[in-house]
């Protein structure tokens, strides 16, 4: 406890009153730190009380005795010693506005769930393997293969198209697992648009329907190159772009690719990819473009991490070439 010094002095000195353990002496204290001196002793508490109460009883208080400077200070140093700083909890980024070519995948069976739910003149078709779902337009000439557990850069989607539900196919689109949430969703807008039934049947891709399908690009200024047989369409920032092979949209194969859209650190390296054929719609084709050209999306920064990571490593498997498309004989039945 503190109490006053002698006279009217304001300043305030501790003084205290206390027995030693083990049945030692009770002392009577006086003053602080260095200056602390034992200016009584008893032979018992109850003397020590005594003698203390008759002195400071208008401020006597039961307790232990105020630490002094020295002693509060040393308790506080042990304290940060023995406790660690807490750090504050890291704050998670979120995701980041990109273009749409290098936007994350996101739902692909969601999304084809929520194209079937919206367009009843697709239907789901159910074959003998959970792992693949086929969708049917109504007049059984546009197919849509998907396969669930495809890896990243292997063909996950499969689009054909025939001219009648018994003849030959016309044009084969492919996209790996990995195509970017926005492009896929702008493809099943182009098919729920009737855009896949504007094909030139028996002409394959002429100047016009090339220039049709890249007009966004190069307005957008993506550097435009040839290579002998292939023209190129490159992002300013060189991390996607657009490929036409002059020789293969000659071909009468029509399953040959002809078109090549793609994104990642090169097109024999691409993080994703889209193969189409010669007879491929050109107003689809040019929905695609524009969207590599001016559309968005998002993006997780670990997404972005494991990029970088990969293109650092080892190189993907390279594209296979694009597969036979789905076909109604696999079919065992159908339901919505």
């Amino acid at each position: 406890m503190r109490v006053p010094n002698d006279g009217e002095n304001a300043s305030h000195t501790i003084v205290a009153v206390g027995t030693y353990l083990n049945g030692g002496k009770s002392v009577y204290l006086h003053g602080e730190d260095h200056l602390r001196q034992v200016a009584d002793t008893f032979d018992s508490p109850a003397q020590a009380l005594v003698s203390f109460e008759r002195v400071h009883g208008d401020t006597m208080r039961p307790g232990p005795a105020p630490m002094t400077d020295t002693e509060r200070a040393a308790a506080e140093a042990r304290t940060s010693l023995g406790t660690p700083t807490a750090e504050p909890e890291p704050s998670v980024p979120g995701p980041e506005t990109v273009p749409a070519y290098a936007a994350d995948p996101g739902d692909h069976d969601g999304l084809l769930d929520a194209f079937l739910d919206e367009h009843g003149d697709w239907q789901k078709w159910r074959t003998w393997s959970d792992e693949t779902t086929h969708a049917i337009h109504e007049d059984q000439t546009l197919r849509i293969e998907r396969v669930h557990e495809a890896p990243a850069h292997e063909t996950a989607w499969t689009v054909a198209a025939y001219e009648t539900p018994v003849s030959d196919r016309m044009w084969l689109l492919t996209l790996t697992g990995a195509t970017p949430a926005p492009v896929l969703q702008t493809l099943l807008d182009s098919l729920a648009e009737g855009e896949a039934f504007e094909t030139a049947i028996g002409s394959p891709a002429t100047e016009k329907t090339v220039t049709q399908a890249t007009r966004a690009l190069t307005e957008d200024g993506w550097k435009h190159t040839i290579d002998g047989r292939r023209i190129r369409w490159t992002s300013p920032a060189g991390d996607a772009g657009v490929q036409f092979d002059a020789f293969a949209a000659q071909s009468r194969h029509s399953s040959l690719t002809t078109w090549t859209l793609w994104a990642g650190p090169s097109i024999d390296r691409p993080a994703w990819a889209i193969h189409a054929s010669p007879y491929t719609p050109a107003p689809m084709l040019a929905h695609l473009s524009e969207e590599l050209a001016h559309g968005t999306g998002t993006r997780q920064p670990q997404a972005a991490a494991r990029e970088r990571r990969a293109s650092l490593g080892a190189s993907p498997p390279a594209i296979p070439p694009a597969k036979a498309g789905p076909a109604a004989s696999h079919t065992q039945g159908r339901h919505r």
